[in-house]
């Protein structure tokens, strides 16, 4: 039986450590699962809802707990609070939708048909969430999942083994029965076989491009459905009739939040070439004013990154760029913390290209590269230079002008003056190597059901 260790980014130390589930006894669990989906699905949709929700409340009532043990974990900061925003905002919209993004589509409804199209739970849902958002990325699927009647496994991060678990004892305290939703920890090896053998019904990973191909080649020939969103490298655009301030605030925050480790964070910015200097200035004073240190502090404003081995990937794409002709506009030593392990200094680089990893590799660091443009057929040109598709970030007074770019660049969302947000409303979805799916909004219930077709002749 081989361990999984979760070693914090704080201090290096081991914070939690579990005995990797074996084969056998993953099987008989998702057996029980499935066996208890039909249950739980017959129960009415109002009830689940409530249920459902009084989860999440109990989630929130672990906050004291849980904001902590997510710095510990993967180096968030304690003065942002956690999640629980988010999470609520998502839960509370995917749960006011349920009932008509549920509800059967009837064609006809005469004296001699009726024909509608029914939607009915996939079955049994695998959910493999990620380390960096742990709540927000598991309840995008977990929460309608459940809502929609299906039955739930879930394998989180070995880097927030604590997630997994917190999410169980929520939704078991607001009435989940405990075969319903399961929190399960597995190495990769028998996460792999129990897809192939056909276990679940659809799965959800938030991760690697690597990862995502590890599940697509587990799936193969079992006609699983996947939804994987896979990474990102999202652009900004700032045009010359965009607020420069408001661009440098959003643009910053969404490039540096959580250490750079977020889904949508802005990896490269383009910025119209009279607004390219100040721009560049305020940016560099904007990440100045940064504080780089313990999570557990208050005033510490970017943690670690989670592992120092994600750490020096961005330490190895900065190096390469300097060597190549990039200027580094931060010198480390204003960060005094940078440890050359887990605490890794923001940087603003210039004098950029594509031929640069920094600019076409993931970096999900605290790094971001900025490019002066001509006009909007060069920024369109340079941000669909790149094997991902997530989001992209127009700053603009012109909404018309958003969504004539918006309908030239390829990716999932576009975002006018705002960047690094999920609107539940929306479709999460992406395109190229970000993978392929849906999540929330009511395709995000299609997703997690299938159509049943239903012809009813009376006479």
């Amino acid at each position: 039986m081989s361990m999984i260790k979760l070693v914090s980014p704080v201090d290096g130390s081991v914070y939690a450590a579990r005995d990797a589930m074996p084969l056998a006894t993953a099987t008989g669990l998702v057996s029980r699962a499935r066996a208890a989906q039909g249950a739980w699905a017959a129960r009415p949709l109002e009830e689940r809802i409530a249920t459902v929700m009084a989860g999440i409340d109990a989630l929130e009532a672990m906050a004291d707990e849980i904001v902590p043990e997510l710095a510990w974990q993967m180096g968030r900061p304690v003065r942002y609070g956690g999640e629980f925003g988010g999470v609520r905002e998502r839960a509370a919209y995917m749960a006011g939708i349920a009932p008509q993004a549920l509800a059967d589509e009837v064609v006809e409804e005469s004296a001699g048909f009726t024909r509608l199209l029914a939607r009915e739970a996939q079955g049994l849902v695998f959910v493999i969430a990620p380390w960096n958002y742990p709540f927000l990325t598991a309840v995008n699927t977990v929460v309608p999942a459940l809502i929609a009647g299906n039955a739930v496994v879930l394998k989180h991060a070995t880097q927030t083994l604590l997630a997994g678990e917190r999410l169980a004892q929520a939704f078991h305290k607001a009435g989940v029965p405990e075969e319903v939703f399961q929190n399960i920890v597995l190495d990769h090896a028998t996460t792999e076989a129990l897809i192939a053998a056909r276990s679940f019904d659809f799965v959800n990973f938030t991760g690697s491009v690597g990862g995502g191909r590890a599940i697509e080649r587990a799936a193969a020939g079992t006609f699983t459905g996947t939804g994987l969103e896979l990474g990102g490298k999202d652009p900004g655009y700032l045009r010359a009739d965009g607020d420069l301030d408001a661009a440098v605030e959003g643009l910053m925050d969404g490039a540096m939040f959580n250490s750079g480790q977020c889904c949508c964070g802005i990896e490269r910015i383009y910025v119209h070439e009279n607004l390219y200097d100040a721009f560049v200035d305020k940016a560099v004073a904007w990440v100045r004013r940064q504080r780089l240190g313990n999570p557990l502090e208050e005033a510490t404003t970017m943690g670690p990154m989670a592992h120092a081995r994600f750490a020096a990937i961005v330490r190895g794409q900065i190096a390469d760029a300097v060597a190549a002709g990039a200027k580094a506009l931060i010198d480390v030593a204003e960060f005094p913390a940078d440890d050359g392990g887990a605490y890794l200094a923001p940087q603003v680089l210039v004098d950029v290209t594509h031929d640069m990893r920094v600019m076409r590799e993931e970096s999900f660091g605290p790094v971001v590269g900025i490019m002066p443009v001509k006009d909007d057929a060069e920024a369109i040109r340079l941000m669909n230079d790149s094997d991902f598709g997530l989001t992209a970030s127009i700053w603009t007074a012109d909404a018309q002008a958003a969504r004539r770019i918006g309908a030239q660049v390829q990716t999932g969302t576009i975002l006018m003056n705002r960047c690094d947000y999920l609107d539940p409303a929306l479709c999460w979805t992406g395109c190229k190597d970000t993978g392929r799916g849906t999540a929330l909004s009511a395709l995000g219930y299609h997703a997690l059901t299938r159509v049943k077709s239903y012809h009813l002749k009376k006479a």
